[in-house]
């Protein structure tokens, strides 16, 4: 009876294996196939991303570029007004030495008329050619001594109508 029934119990698990086997193949290639698409598309996505920061670093890179002009046009231009301040300033400058000076200059009166000047005693009036040398002779003092008793007169520059002092002989 061993025999009889054995022949006549014919086993399927050996077909149930193979089904199972051919079945895990399909999904490994499924499985394979899935990851191929996962990992085209994720390359993809990483090159879009590559170009754009390509881009952004152009236009980073280039914006860059257009700051460095700009402020260097704007060193020019702030260089330019600091000069024009400068000169505005020594202009302005040299205007109030003009009205300082003019201020320091004894004021005549109105009433006074004006006439040409006229020596008191022990002076002399700068007439056109003087110089201190031709004085000192006219009057009969020395050079040294004239030069001495005028301490704040330039004599080479003296002007017409000027007083100055005579030493005393």
């Amino acid at each position: 009876m061993d025999t009889i029934s054995r022949e006549n119990n014919t086993s399927y698990l050996p077909f149930a294996g193979l089904i199972a086997g051919l079945i895990a193949l399909i999904l490994a290639i499924i499985g394979l196939v899935q990851v191929s698409k996962v990992k085209a598309a994720n390359q993809a996505f990483q090159e879009e991303q590559v170009t754009k920061v390509a881009a952004i670093e152009s236009t980073a890179s280039a914006a860059a570029e257009g700051a460095k002009t700009q402020i260097a046009g704007l060193q020019r231009s702030t260089q330019d007004a600091f000069g024009q301040v400068a000169g505005e300033i020594t202009r302005i400058n040299g205007e109030i030495v003009k009205i300082q000076e003019s201020a320091a200059k004894p004021k005549v009166s109105k009433d006074a008329k004006a006439g040409p000047a006229v020596a008191g005693p022990d002076e002399y009036v700068i007439a056109g050619g003087d110089t201190g040398a031709k004085i000192a002779r006219a009057k009969g003092v020395s050079l040294p001594d004239l030069i001495a008793v005028n301490p704040g007169v330039n004599w080479t520059a003296l002007k017409v109508g000027q007083k100055v002092k005579l030493p005393k002989k």
